[in-house]
């Protein structure tokens, strides 16, 4: 207070607003001690705040460090409700660390709010929520952390001691989220001028969300109500119908060429193709209802002639997605070794760290580390929380939290063996849950495991037969939830295209996010692998000016599979095509001939099959189909050929890209080499170059098949524990 009256006003609260601290300019800490008293002015300014006497702005509030602020500030307002809220907090399973900052964030805005508890709502939470990134954006700029979500855990605790109305959103992300928009909010978007013309495209878009999805919609509004109308509108302001004449047409044509920035527009088809449709849609509707769209019936303005070429431009798109994966399939072994090597050290250091006693110095690969516990560390352990794994690297002093680290290099690693395994969109990757792995057992007690996928683009679900190395990669995320003895957690999935949340389920792909648990976003899966290919680019020159995206798994999956031997047709059902031609565009190598001749081939079938193939299978031509895996077992592994394809590389197995090696038969391939390395000096010495080249390339696959089983052999099996009773939890 002596402070402060060096400064005008006549109340306390003018005084600080007129103040250096008041204003957010400094923090109190920076001013040192009175001299009359010898005392720091931090502990006045918390007792000011304590006491209500002042009313801080967020910007102050942030800027000085003030201890035991929340007990204090609970104390001295004698709040029961307060009080309440202080035991619910203490009550929560949460970690120590995230109940003080629930207590923490509450207090902080009661005092800058100038609330009681009673007095908190929803929406003012919000707003202390959206205030605290503003500030901490002016003291922390530039940093990442500054956009954190501030208030989840007292949100939790406000809605849990039933603060909240009923209809409240249960998580504080889940508040945040707008949802989805009224086809006038997205028409309103834009700034139409003719009333009229808005109040067509709303029923226009009205009609049309019922046979499309929300994301689907809001593209649709973009391409026809704003880079159509809203442009049109521009060009001619007195435009009130849909007779655009060719002048303005041609106009409009210019505009939507190049972007907002200046640079070359390259989704002009999509545009022209959606007023087209809408041109179009409304004849068809006018002689359905006349009454209804007979008024707006209008010549289409777009000549047939901008369609010209557009089958040529597709194929340009075809030729640079498949020289895309042309130069990415021969990088993916690279990034696919970088990420198991990366997560395997982690792993091990880990495992090597947690044996450690603290202060212990040990060596892994040739490094030597020593476990460390820090003096935050400490205090956290004294609270019963638990904190993760930190060493020092002794030789460069450099702090590793290597439990962290861990983290982070297995889930790259999931993800990356996910994707390039079984072929799924980044979408689909994020709605695996625990019950997307079934089982199929057959009448000879072999098991196969299956994942289902939910549908992402289209409406059906399929299943994929999952392989050894996928079902590891399965196991092991299951088992990373379910090592404590709990079941994976319920959380809900924010979809940001159909902005919708799911029902609660136990997703795969989710983690710890501060208070809660949270589903991986498709952004961060993109995120986390970008990271990869820049690490690798820093050693690997191939990963350069080259980036890799989910999809590009997808494409290397599939264009693997067909030109492995496997039928388009059967590819196109594991993708999730509903078309065979888009799976023909997800292939980058693969003979035209071929695929015309197979379309040929199909429709000949078509035209000839009799009616009894549509009848249900019998009990025979079941057996049958099951005897077909006993008939794929070979010598060194199992043979990955479909359904009734015979061996087209003539049981040449080591050769074939099919052939699955099992770990047992390694001994055999060393025997296999052996032998050839004999045959090979043998036709060294006679001159006979046609049997060096065969032997050579038998040589290289089978070295190539060696890697690749020895490298699944040295992943650590995965023990998914014996499955017990539950206790019912206590009510």
């Amino acid at each position: 207070m002596e402070y402060l009256l060096d400064f005008p006003g006549q109340t306390w609260q003018e005084r600080w607003d007129a103040s250096p601290i008041g204003q957010g300019l400094v923090g109190a800490s920076t001013l040192g001690t009175r001299r009359s008293t010898g005392l720091a002015i931090p502990p006045g300014v918390r007792a000011l705040y304590c006491l209500r006497v002042i009313q801080p702005s967020l910007l102050t509030f942030r800027r000085n460090v003030l201890h035991n602020f929340a007990l204090m500030f609970v104390a001295a307002q004698d709040d029961p409700l307060l009080h309440k809220y202080a035991a619910q907090v203490q009550a929560h399973p949460l970690r120590h660390i995230h109940r003080r900052e629930a207590l923490v964030e509450l207090c902080a805005l009661l005092a800058v709010q100038g609330v009681a508890l009673s007095d908190v709502t929803p929406p003012a939470v919000l707003h202390f929520t959206q205030e605290n990134r503003r500030a901490r954006s002016v003291l922390q700029p530039g940093n990442k952390v500054a956009n954190r979500l501030v208030g989840q855990g007292m949100w939790n605790i406000l809605h849990a001691m039933g603060h909240f109305p009923p209809s409240t959103p249960v998580t504080l992300r889940a508040a945040l989220m707008r949802g989805q928009r009224t086809v006038e909010e997205l028409v309103d978007q834009y700034p139409i001028r003719s009333r009229s013309v808005r109040g067509l495209l709303i029923e226009y878009f009205t009609r049309r969300r019922v046979d499309t999805d929300y994301s689907t919609l809001k593209q649709l509004v973009l391409l026809v109500a704003h880079h159509f109308w809203e442009r049109i509108e521009r060009v001619n302001p007195e435009q009130t119908d849909l007779r655009i004449s060719p002048e303005h047409y041609a106009a409009w044509r210019q505009t939507i060429m190049v972007k907002e920035n200046g640079k070359p527009r390259a989704g002009q088809d999509s545009i022209i193709i959606a007023v087209r449709s809408f041109y179009y849609d409304l004849h068809t509707w006018a002689a359905e209802e006349p009454e209804r769209w007979a008024a707006w019936v209008a010549p289409c303005p777009v000549p047939p002639s901008e369609l010209h070429g557009l089958g040529t431009r597709r194929r340009r798109i075809n030729e640079r997605s498949a020289n895309r994966t042309r130069q990415r399939q021969p990088l993916l072994p690279v990034l696919v070794e970088h990420v198991e090597t990366r997560y395997d050290r982690a792993r091990l250091l880990l495992e090597r760290a947690n044996q450690a006693v603290d202060g212990e110095l040990f060596t892994h690969e040739g490094t030597e580390y020593r476990r460390i516990t820090t003096e935050s560390d400490r205090k956290l352990l004294r609270h019963g929380d638990a904190v993760p794994t930190r060493v020092i690297e002794e030789a460069t002093g450099q702090i590793v939290h290597i439990g962290t680290e861990e983290e982070a290099a297995f889930w790259e690693w999931a993800m990356v063996e996910t994707l390039r395994h079984s072929g799924v969109r980044v979408e689909e990757l994020v709605e695996l849950t625990h019950m997307s792995v079934r089982q199929y057992q057959r009448a000879n007690g072999e098991v196969i495991a299956l994942l289902v996928v939910a549908p992402s683009k289209t409406d059906r679900e399929r299943v994929i037969p999952m392989s050894a190395e996928l079902f590891h990669v399965v196991a092991s995320v299951i088992r990373r939830h379910t090592r404590t003895g709990r079941p994976i957690p319920l959380v809900s999935r924010y979809d940001s295209h159909d902005k919708e949340w799911s029902a609660p389920l136990p997703f795969l792909f989710q983690r710890q996010n501060g208070t809660t648990p949270a589903v991986f976003s498709t952004a961060a899966v993109q995120e986390m692998i970008g990271r990869r290919g820049q690490a690798l680019a820093e050693v690997h020159p191939g990963f350069r000016g080259l980036k890799f995206t989910p999809h590009d798994f997808r494409r290397i999956f599939a264009t693997e599979l067909v030109n492995s031997g496997l039928p388009i047709h059967i590819g196109a059902a594991l993708l999730g095509h509903l078309n065979i031609q888009t799976t023909r565009g997800y292939v980058a190598v693969f003979d035209e001939d071929v695929v015309r001749h197979y379309q040929e081939h199909l429709h000949r079938r078509r035209q000839v099959r009799p009616e009894g193939e549509y009848r249900d299978a019998t009990i025979a031509e079941w057996s049958e189909f099951e005897e077909h895996f006993d008939r794929r077992k070979v010598e060194l592994g199992s043979c990955g050929r479909p359904y009734g394809t015979p061996c087209q590389h003539e049981h040449a197995c080591i050769r074939c890209p099919v052939l699955h090696i099992n770990p047992k038969m390694l001994g055999r391939l060393e025997e296999l080499e052996t032998d050839l390395l004999a045959r090979l000096q043998r036709a060294e010495g006679e001159n006979w170059l046609g049997e060096i080249e065969g032997i050579n390339l038998t040589l290289t696959f089978l070295r190539t098949k060696r890697e690749e089983t020895q490298r699944r052999a040295r992943r650590p099996s995965v023990d998914l524990g014996i499955p017990t009773r539950r206790r019912p939890e206590s009510t």
